[in-house]
């Protein structure tokens, strides 16, 4: 337990419990490296001096379940980079909700823990930066690209009554953070929201940011610190399956076939056959005339819609577990057998799948905390699913995935990515009854650019300064398709349509 004053070490005590002898002339980050070179197989705890009677240290052990682990919990409801950090950042983990464990790589120097390997690692790769805060958030940001689990744990402390005055980078160090760790044009981003958006000319910290090599280039592999969790999240091992569909008859029954050949066997498949043609009925007729080793739930409905689909199957979900699925998926025998596999060693609530198209390349070969869930390729415990359904106002359009995610990390569970589990996406085509829904707006004189769902869900879940990046990155996107004498015309147009969007989201939400 390294004890501190933001700037300095004032104590630490070891396993031991007898204290050390504290060299003041090093920094905390390079005090933090020595213990975990002394200590390789402990838990390196920080704290503000002025927390340590707050520091959660019977629960240490349960919420820091294995070594491959980063918590940290801040008091304010700002971090060290501020909300700007949200002009460069695209991401689920900025927008922090502090009254649930949240993945984010947004670190304090309040309270946080961290395990000896995982210092040892880095410590000949990441700068020992002198600022503590700079230190910890470059680690976790570094850290979570290549596999490092990092959180907003707020479990750390049982009294958050009390104030630390937080310290905020500077702007030049915002500029350096962002250099450091972000692709270049990100840094050139910045710069114009800072300007578009605050009136802010900040060129000195920008130009003087140049002059600091990027942090990325050094691999880190997470994956040779051993992972075996200590939490007992997996206990039935039991499957049901919920599979939306609509006119794919032939490749529902390759998805029913795959299912039937696991070495481990879901309970139900729960499937929600959707034919808005009225009086239509089910062409599934291999339900009930072949037999297959598990139950099937099947409900039929002349409702079409994925959500309100998937939310039919959910509410008839019974097993510990639910595979969400797309009704034209190839996956092989042993893939429900793995994934409890690894849910077991990981002791995870929400985990996704790769899902790649047929001959596409996979890149992501690192097991990982995603910005991303895929309806159509993820398991996720029932029980965090009682108070999540799709959202139906996005019925029909875009972003009810992104939205779902988002659901499931604000009630506390993250969303991890196994890579090695996979899955082929064959992408059907359309059934061919399927009717073309028309949206409201779409009588509108000037179209909404975005599409109002997506403005609904980025409304919903991005904080103002990722909300103002979206839009000048869309804004540039597609200036770059206009003639230069149409520009003002163009800009003009851009904000109507802009305007358009956030008055169909608005009016989507409130009539949810």
């Amino acid at each position: 337990m390294v004890y501190h004053q933001s700037n300095a070490v004032t104590k630490v005590v070891p396993p031991s419990k007898e204290l050390l002898v504290v060299d003041k002339n090093k920094s905390i980050a390079q005090s933090i490296l020595f213990f975990a070179s002394q200590f390789p197989n402990s838990k390196i705890v920080w704290c503000h001096d002025s927390l340590e009677d707050n520091l959660n240290l019977n629960e240490i052990s349960s919420l820091f379940h294995h070594n491959k682990m980063m918590l940290s919990y801040g008091l304010e409801q700002t971090n060290f980079l501020g909300n700007s950090i949200g002009y460069v950042e695209e991401s689920p983990f900025i927008n922090i909700n502090k009254k649930v464990r949240y993945p984010s790589w947004l670190m304090s120097v309040d309270v946080g823990v961290i395990h000896a390997s995982v210092i040892n690692h880095i410590s000949k790769k990441i700068q020992l930066d002198k600022k503590f805060d700079y230190f910890l958030n470059s680690v976790a940001k570094l850290g979570m690209f290549y596999g490092l689990f990092c959180y907003s744990e707020p479990q750390l402390l049982v009294n958050k009554t009390t104030e630390i005055k937080l310290t905020k980078a500077s702007s030049y160090e915002l500029f350096r953070f962002v250099k450091q760790h972000y692709k270049k044009r990100w840094s050139v981003l910045l710069f114009l929201n800072l300007l578009v958006f605050e009136k802010r000319f900040l060129i000195l910290p920008f130009l003087f940011s140049w002059g600091y090599r990027s942090r990325k280039k050094p691999l880190l592999n997470f994956d040779v610190i051993p992972v075996q969790s200590t939490l007992k999240v997996v206990e039935k091992k039991t499957i049901d399956v919920i599979i939306p569909t609509i006119g794919r008859k032939k490749y529902l029954y390759n998805v029913l076939q795959d299912l039937a050949k696991q070495t481990h066997l879901p309970v139900n498949v729960i499937i929600a056959e959707q034919n808005p043609q009225q009086g239509s009925v089910s062409e599934l007729d291999y339900l009930t005339s072949e037999k297959w080793p598990f139950t099937i739930k099947h409900t039929f409905t002349h409702q079409a819609g994925a959500c309100n689909a998937r939310n039919v199957a959910l509410g008839q979900v019974e097993s510990e577990w639910v595979f969400l699925a797309d009704d034209d998926i190839v996956f092989d025998p042993s893939f429900f057998e793995k994934a409890i596999a690894l849910a077991q060693q990981y002791q995870v609530s929400v985990f996704t799948t790769s899902c790649l198209l047929v001959n596409q390349k996979q890149e992501y070969t690192l097991i990982h905390q995603s910005g991303i869930f895929g309806s159509g390729n993820s398991f996720v415990k029932t029980a965090s699913l009682q108070k999540i359904r799709f959202d139906e106002a996005l019925e029909f359009g875009y972003g009810e995935d992104t939205d779902f995610g988002m659901q499931l990390r604000n009630q506390g569970h993250d969303v991890i990515y196994f890579p090695d589990l996979k899955i082929t996406h064959l992408k059907a085509p359309m059934g061919g009854f399927r009717i073309k829904v028309k949206q409201l707006w779409e009588n509108e004189v000037l179209l909404p650019k975005p599409s109002p769902t997506m403005m609904y869900v980025l409304l919903k879940h991005y904080t103002t300064q990722q909300l103002r990046s979206y839009k000048l990155v869309l804004f540039l996107k597609l200036l770059k398709k206009e003639s230069v004498l149409n520009y003002f015309n163009f800009c003009n147009s851009f904000q109507k349509k802009w305007v358009v969007s956030q008055y169909w989201a608005n009016k989507i939400k409130h009539e949810k």
